[in-house]
């Protein structure tokens, strides 16, 4: 599979963005998708996670009550809508594809598939 993020940008510290990932191929509601974040000099971090059906979502506590994932699997995209971003929340986002059975959510060796990334700037 083959994932693609958009959506990402310049916002000022209070302000919202919402990231997409769309997927190619035709077995997107068969992986578990992931958000991860690097910022520089820094390990790639969890951020977020969704279940093939959307029913389990998780969620890093640095983000939760501002961020919610979600899925469409019509449209074999997955989101990330972003609210009361902080600067500490800059950093290039990417999605991945978890296939398998056995999903260590916020662990990204889990994950097979991955997208180029899209960058976050939040400004204070």
């Amino acid at each position: 599979v083959q994932l693609v993020e958009s959506g990402g940008g310049l916002v000022q510290a209070g302000g919202s963005l919402r990231l997409s990932c769309a997927a190619s191929g035709r077995t997107f509601s068969s992986y578990n998708m992931g958000w991860f974040r690097q910022a520089p000099g820094k390990e790639r971090e969890f951020v977020s996670a969704i279940s093939r059906t959307g029913g389990s979502t998780y969620y890093a506590d640095s983000v939760k009550g501002r961020f919610t994932i979600s899925r469409d699997n019509a449209k074999n995209t997955v989101y990330l809508h972003m609210n009361s971003l902080k600067p500490e929340d800059t950093a290039v986002y990417y999605c991945a594809a978890d296939p398998s059975r056995t999903w260590y959510v916020s662990t990204d060796r889990s994950y097979d598939y991955w997208g180029q990334g899209t960058q976050v700037t939040v400004s204070s």
